[in-house]
């Protein structure tokens, strides 16, 4: 488990440092002055863009660029925004808020999903099944914002039920809408996921083959049958946490939230670079991290699975 544990750790190494490369490349290497919209409409004075290519490296060539960014990043240094705040810091505040709302989101995504897909799955082809297949394609064929504007005009505004804007405490009742509208999306797709790998093992032969031994229908199905189809089910989930950290920026400009997601979409808005780069950063560790926890969740969803 340990060299298993230390080997993907190894291998997270070239896929952070390529990762990293590109997006960083993409903000400082491409044409176009880095400083553009940091003074207005009005270009910055020359002293101005000087020190600041020379505090960013921005002189050197793109390779020893990267080489110094990432040296500060291994000592914890994201770099500074154009109010001269380290990204670290901002971070720092807004995560927290970012991952209790992606963390709501995977519970309704999980919860919401896999009872849909398993209501569905053990009744094929009647009525239940037809309305979660039919009510699924539609909520994967709407956009996100359509249904976090929609959701909050009818829930927040009409009925008052929920906070139409999330303060800076987010609270867990004020991020249970958020939470609901950023996962819609993987709701549906866990509980279809669900579903098409519930009814095939619920034709496999060893179910069967249970069965007839004398196990209950109840307990085959609950316990063997969904326990194997649930092993997708969490790949989609895990992977799909980094994604909602990443994904939130609508939903956080939706509701007002102070998150990570917000604080991306304000760097991208302001051409800060470095604030882009440093978000970015972080996010690929968390994705890929998260990808770790669900490969160590197969062994404990299926024996057979071993990571010696």
């Amino acid at each position: 488990m340990y060299k298993y544990i230390l080997r993907r750790l190894l291998q997270m190494i070239p896929v952070l440092l390529g990762s990293t490369f590109i997006i960083f490349a993409m903000v400082f290497a491409l044409p176009g002055d880095p400083t553009a919209g940091m003074c207005g409409e009005r270009g910055c004075p020359p002293a101005f863009v000087a020190k600041f290519r020379q505090e960013h490296n921005l002189n050197d060539p793109l390779l020893v660029q990267y080489g110094k960014y990432m040296v500060n990043v291994s000592k914890g240094d994201l770099g500074t925004n154009f109010r001269d705040i380290k990204v670290s810091d901002e971070l720092q505040q807004r995560y927290p808020t970012t991952v209790r709302l992606a963390g709501m989101a995977i519970l309704f995504e999980a919860i919401i999903g896999v009872l849909a897909g398993v209501l569905a799955g053990i009744r094929k082809g009647k009525f239940i099944d037809n309305l979660v297949l039919v009510s699924t394609l539609f909520v994967i064929s709407v956009p996100v914002f359509v249904i976090g504007a929609t959701l909050q005009y009818y829930l927040g505004v009409k009925a008052g039920l929920f906070p139409v804007t999330v303060s800076s405490s987010a609270t867990f009742y004020e991020l249970l809408l958020p939470a609901f509208v950023l996962g819609s999306a993987s709701i549906a797709y866990v509980a279809r996921l669900t579903r098409t790998n519930l009814v095939e093992n619920l034709r496999a032969d060893y179910l069967r083959t249970a069965i007839a031994k004398g196990l209950t229908k109840r307990r085959a199905v609950g316990v063997h049958a969904l326990r194997n189809s649930l092993i997708p089910v969490v790949t989609f989930i895990g992977a799909d946490f980094g994604g909602l950290l990443a994904g939130a920026i609508i939903t956080e400009r939706i509701f007002n939230i102070q998150g990570v997601g917000g604080y991306l979409f304000t760097g991208i808005h302001n051409r800060d670079g470095v604030v882009v780069v440093g978000t970015v950063t972080v996010l690929v560790l968390v994705f890929l991290l998260a990808n770790l926890v669900v490969d160590l969740l197969y062994g404990v969803l299926d024996p057979r699975i071993s990571h010696d």
